[in-house]
C-alpha cells in the first residue's frame, strides 16, 4: 500500500527537514558505527572518523544513545560517552549530517538541564539536532537514581511538557519539575521553529497523545502486514485530531552479505541479507510510509569501512 499523505512536513530545523521528507525514505545510522556481537561494551577507536565517513558518504543522520548505566541483562552498553557531550564533539566535528538522540530517557533527567543542552547542540550544529525522547526501559537504572519506575509515564509527559515551554519567550510552566512564571528564560533557544522532539515507542502515553504532541514517532521493525497497518493507523490518527502529517522512523540491524544475491536470515531486530534484498525490502518500508531507516551494524561480519562504502555505491543512490 503506497502512503499517499501529503509530500510536506512541517518546517522546524535543518537536520529534520533533510532527514525527513514525506513520501521518501532516508538512511542514517547508529552510533558506534562499529560491530561488537560479542560484547556489550563497543570498541570506540576510529568512531570519529567513522562519523566523518558517513556525512562524506552521503548519510542523513547518525543516531546517540542515552545509556546512563552498563546494565549486565541488557547487553549494550551504547556508545558510552554522554550523548549531549558526544552531540557537542560531533557539531563541531560535522557540517551536514543530522544529529539525532534515539533516545534520551526523560524521567532520569531534569528537564531544564535536556532543554538547555539540546538547544545548545543545536545551535552548536546550525540547526542538525533531532531529539527523540523516550520513558526508558532498563528498570534497574531508576532505583539508582532514587526515582519510580513505576511513575515513568507521568514524569515523562511532565518533563516532555517542560522542554516544549523552554523553547519559547518568557515560559511558563507549573508541574512536578518545578514553577516558572514568565519572570526568568532559558538561553539559546533551538535555531528553527522549535526543537524537533520525536517519541520512541509508546513511552507509556496512548496513541493519541504521541500523534498531537510529538514531531514525528520512532517505532521498532515489525513484520511487513503488522507494520503497514501501524503506520496507516498512525496517519489516520493524525488526520483525525487536526494534525499535519509527521515522520516515522525505525532502527534495522543489518549484517551486509558479500553476495549480493543472498535472501533474508534473521539477527536480532533486523536480518543478514545481501543488498538486492535490503534495497527491495527498504523500499518497501519506503511505500507503506517510513520514512527514515537508522542502520545499525553491530552485528555485521564484514569490516565495517568496507560495509559503508558498499552501502554507499549499492544501496544509498536509491534513497537520496
Amino acid at each position: 500500500m503506497r502512503d499517499d499523505t501529503p509530500k510536506t512536513f512541517p518546517s522546524l530545523n535543518r537536520g529534520y527537514e533533510a532527514t525527513f521528507r514525506a513520501g521518501r525514505l532516508s538512511l542514517g545510522l547508529v552510533v558506534p558505527i562499529a560491530r561488537y556481537a560479542t560484547s556489550p561494551v563497543p570498541e570506540m577507536a576510529g568512531h570519529f572518523a567513522r562519523v566523518k565517513q558517513a556525512e562524506e558518504l552521503g548519510f542523513k543522520a547518525v543516531w546517540l544513545r542515552d545509556v546512563p548505566f552498563n546494565v549486565p541483562s541488557f547487553g549494550d552498553a551504547g556508545q558510552l560517552f554522554d550523548p549531549f557531550t558526544y552531540l557537542g564533539y560531533l557539531a563541531a566535528l560535522t557540517s551536514d549530517i543530522a544529529l539525532g538522540v534515539a533516545s534520551i530517557v526523560l524521567p532520569l533527567r531534569h528537564p531544564v538541564h535536556v532543554a538547555k543542552a539540546a538547544a545548545s547542540v543545536d545551535v552548536l550544529s546550525g540547526g542538525r539536532l533531532i531529539l527523540g525522547v523516550a520513558s526508558g526501559d532498563r528498570p534497574e537504572e531508576y532505583p539508582a537514581m532514587d526515582l519510580s519506575y513505576a511513575s515513568r509515564g507521568d514524569a515523562f509527559r511532565a518533563a516532555f511538557d517542560y522542554i516544549r515551554v523552554m523553547g519559547t519567550p518568557s515560559p511558563k510552566v507549573d508541574n512536578e519539575f518545578g514553577r516558572l512564571d514568565g519572570q526568568m528564560d532559558m538561553l539559546p533557544k533551538p535555531v528553527g521553529a522549535r526543537l524537533p522532539l520525536l517519541v520512541t515507542g509508546s513511552s507509556r502515553q496512548s496513541p493519541e497523545w504521541i500523534a498531537e504532541h510529538s514531531d514525528g514517532w520512532m517505532t521498532y521493525p515489525r513484520p511487513g502486514v503488522a507494520q503497514m497497518q501501524v503506520l496507516a493507523e498512525w496517519r489516520a490518527r493524525l488526520t483525525a485530531l487536526g494534525q499535519p502529517q509527521k515522520p516515522v522512523l525505525q532502527p534495522l540491524y543489518i549484517d551486509l552479505s558479500d553476495n549480493p544475491d543472498d535472501g533474508p536470515s534473521p539477527i536480532h531486530l533486523g536480518c543478514r541479507a545481501g543488498y538486492r534484498w535490503l534495497l527491495s525490502y527498504l523500499h518497501h518500508l519506503e511505500e507503506i510510509g517510513v520514512n527514515h531507516v537508522a542502520l545499525n551494524l553491530r552485528f555485521n561480519e564484514a569490516p565495517i569501512d568496507a560495509t559503508l562504502d558498499r552501502l554507499a555505491r549499492d544501496v544509498l543512490p536509491s534513497f537520496t
